[in-house]
């Protein structure tokens, strides 16, 4: 490990580092831009030739209109849920709930009946993504896909090993499935049932899930699986909390797509203004939007956590169930220091909000005593547990700015309520076993919807962002590990402006790739 320089500026733990992009390797952090390995490349061009497998470039999933329209007819024919490898260029937010091609993302904006704030929040809907219904299948092939097109992976020799409180690692097993080699999920046993009667419809062998201790709460449980794991050099570990190209792929994709949303209101109302994006934390990757957004509009990042487990709020732990955000760890590919404000939103509100917004009886009150409109109460059916959290991160972040009806909030429904069915069954059963009426509903949103307040919430400073930033050192350094430089160099901002231009030099790689494998007409 490198030496430790103390500082002197009473923020920082050790002295800061610059960024030299002329002196920094940034093979150093598993981001290669050149073919490494020209008997594994060889290998894959063969195994994609046979299977005729041709790979969109990120360019292709951020503007799927530039996408073949001959490729794009065929799509119309083929099942967005099938193992079929043209649906690879479907892992873009640009489909509707058939799979057809839209050219605005579909989205919902949620009206002060709902929220309580005048702020509008615009939610893009995860579940329109191909196979998992849940965006994490664009971060599985985010990460994925530059390993294959620079000879690190060989789908003939290789197990990709996907790390995952649930949903990367059912998009990893797809993505896997997509291109030609065998994937391998691990998550916590006690994830929700759904995720594993998906995985085992997906999985080629039954040894390709594998269940660690706990819940939600327990990542480094995986992250001890995935340690023996890697002790055979035939797994390949694809860590979405450390894969830098998470982070990248959804600066370039998911950040445009939100930035469209954005901006299709703002030709109707030349005033509005994107004042946030909200992302729970989870591996981090979906915050890499937030970069894009920021930079572009001027959007405030706003990262969420589970309040049972508040580890950026309170240097805290515990258990919670808000399932697809982690826990008790800062992700590596988190830029903290551009972070501005962290939210905490509990189970309680997610569980009780589940109810209300799938049942008959909650849908009612939502639209009798709310006013609400049946067209947008139909559009709360596909909200999972991380999509509600999002939601009321960004409300009290709207009350806690103090923004106005010119000033819109941007997020994710990460995936829809169909994952959550027997969890609430589960609710239903232990809380409210004497039934749930329009009372019941009533107390869960002005508690915790309507009632969304400013607690729990930190808008950072250089002290904040510096505090959160040095927690990651006992996961990634001490546990994991990684070099310090390599830990520290996250804390310039120039490191990150740098790697989010490498979509462009790994699109070359995929094209190039394809010509590999004389496919690339299949475009």
């Amino acid at each position: 490990m490198d030496s430790l320089q103390k500082s002197g500026n009473g923020i920082g733990a050790f002295e800061k580092q610059s960024f030299n992009p002329d002196a920094f390797d940034l093979k150093r952090v598993g981001l290669h831009t050149d073919i490494i390995d020209e008997e594994r490349y060889k290998r894959s061009v063969e195994r994609f030739r046979d299977q005729k497998i041709v790979l969109p470039t990120f360019s292709e999933l951020a503007n799927p209109e530039i996408i073949n329209p001959e490729l794009k007819a065929e799509l119309a024919g083929i099942d967005k849920n099938s193992a079929d490898p043209k649906n690879l260029f479907r892992v873009h937010w640009h489909n509707d709930l058939n799979g057809d091609f839209v050219p605005l993302p579909d989205h919902v904006v949620l009206p002060p009946e709902i929220t309580g704030v005048t702020a509008p929040i615009a939610l893009a809907f995860g579940n329109r993504f191909p196979m998992i219904t849940a965006h994490k299948v664009l971060a599985a092939y985010a990460c994925l896909v530059p390993r294959v097109v620079t000879g690190q992976f060989d789908p003939t020799e290789h197990r990709a090993i996907w790390p995952s409180t649930g949903n990367y690692a059912r998009g990893g097993v797809a993505i896997s499935r997509l291109m030609g080699c065998r994937g391998v999920a691990v998550l916590p046993e006690n994830m929700s049932k759904e995720r594993f009667e998906w995985l085992d419809r997906w999985i080629t062998h039954d040894e390709d899930v594998i269940r660690t201790t706990g819940s939600e709460s327990n990542v480094k449980e995986i992250y001890d699986a995935c340690a023996e794991l890697e002790k055979d050099e035939t797994n390949f570990i694809l860590n979405q909390f450390s894969e830098f190209a998470n982070h990248i792929g959804h600066h370039e994709v998911t950040g445009r797509a939100l930035e469209r949303i954005f901006l299709s209101y703002k030709e109707k109302n030349s005033d509005l203004q994107l004042a946030g994006f909200v992302a729970a934390s989870g591996s981090a990757g979906t915050l890499g939007a937030g970069e894009r957004l920021k930079e572009n509009h001027g959007a405030k990042i706003v990262a969420v956590e589970a309040l049972e487990c508040p580890t950026m709020l309170y240097n805290g732990f515990g258990e919670h169930n808000i399932q697809g955000i982690g826990d008790k760890h800062i992700p590596l590919i988190h830029n903290v220091t551009n972070t501005d404000v962290i939210v905490g939103i509990s189970d309680k509100a997610t569980d009780g909000l589940n109810l209300v917004f799938t049942s008959d009886e909650g849908k009612s009150f939502l639209i009798d005593e709310l006013g609400a409109s049946p067209e947008i109460v139909e559009q709360l059916r596909h909200f999972g547990f991380s999509s509600t959290c999002n939601l009321l991160a960004a409300i009290k972040t709207a009350k806690v700015l103090d923004l106005g009806p010119d000033e819109m909030i941007v997020t994710v429904a990460t995936d829809g309520s169909e994952l959550y069915e027997s969890e609430k069954i589960s609710l239903l059963e232990s809380e409210y076993s004497e039934g749930f009426d329009s009372g019941s509903a009533s107390l869960i949103v002005n508690e915790h919807l309507l009632g969304a307040d400013s607690s729990h919430v930190e808008v950072l400073d250089d002290v904040g962002r510096n505090r959160i930033f040095n927690l990651g050192y006992y996961t990634w350094v001490e546990q994991q590990g990684v070099e310090f430089s390599d830990f520290e160099i996250r804390r310039d901002q120039e490191f990150w402006k740098h790697i989010q231009k490498l979509a462009p030099t790994w699109d070359e790689l995929i094209n190039s790739f394809n010509s590999q494998t004389g496919l690339l007409k299949a475009k």
